[in-house]
């Protein structure tokens, strides 16, 4: 079953309410001593339900946990829907570009609500496994650069996580860099693609991806790295990876 039920983010937009997305298996209630892992999601109206999707297609997560049985609870939180707000929540770093201008980082702020913040509320509300070692981070595009940046800079947090169709190519630079000065423990498991037909897109794609690759390995991370055949900058598209990264994260 999916909860739905409204947050805040002080630090970012008041007190004014965004929808957060909660999923418990459907089994959550049968035996009340068992505790399950965590993945947080960004751009959590795109999870779950086509009706409530930016596009009108979601991920199809609610679908995929209901018919595998994952014993996982998902909280997934909606974006701010802005102006570029979105783009400034998710990005870990200021960059300019040509194609997006002068963006303004508030990456950090967000992700020190979500530890700070969310994670605490959930873990006493739910009967979550809260360790490292239990708690994943998931997302795409921008979401999938956020989710890189808190397995490596929030790595005490994050052990796991899933980095689909990451925008490396806003400032590959600062991308390397971030991950280069981290202590990242050498149990730390990321799963990270990009899809073959997305990759024309941006020029500085092949190389941010390469260079990101090379450098996670060098630093002993469990990486699984893969360009999808056929894949777009899509839920569809990310909807079909899902048993894949699921996998590769051990869930």
């Amino acid at each position: 079953m999916v909860i739905k039920q409204n947050v805040t983010v002080p630090a970012l937009t008041g007190e004014k309410p965004r929808r957060a997305y909660i999923y418990l298996p459907d089994y959550y209630n049968d035996d009340p001593t068992r505790r399950f892992p965590v993945m947080y999601m960004f751009d959590g109206h795109n999870v779950f339900f086509d009706s409530d999707a930016t596009y009108g297609k979601s991920w199809g997560m609610n679908s995929y946990m209901t018919w595998t049985r994952t014993p996982l609870i998902i909280v997934a939180v909606e974006c701010n829907h802005e102006g570029n707000q979105r783009l400034m929540e998710y990005a870990p770093f200021d960059f300019e570009n040509a194609t997006l201008g002068a963006v303004k980082s508030k990456g950090k702020l967000y992700m020190d609500w979500l530890v700070g913040t969310l994670k605490p509320e959930i873990d006493a509300t739910y009967r979550t496994l809260p360790g490292r070692e239990n708690t994943i981070i998931c997302g795409s595009s921008m979401g999938g650069l956020m989710a890189l940046y808190g397995a490596t800079v929030y790595n005490h947090v994050f052990q796991r996580a899933a980095c689909l169709s990451p925008s490396l190519w806003v400032a590959p630079g600062k991308s390397v860099e971030m991950i280069a000065h981290q202590n990242i423990q050498n149990d730390t498991c990321i799963y990270m693609d990009y899809g073959s037909k997305e990759m024309l897109n941006h020029a500085a794609s092949a190389e941010a991806l390469i260079s990101v690759a090379h450098l996670l390995l060098t630093k002993r991370v469990n990486l699984a790295f893969r360009i999808v055949p056929g894949g777009t900058h899509s839920e569809a598209s990310w909807e079909q990876q899902i048993p894949i990264f699921m996998d590769c994260l051990g869930l």
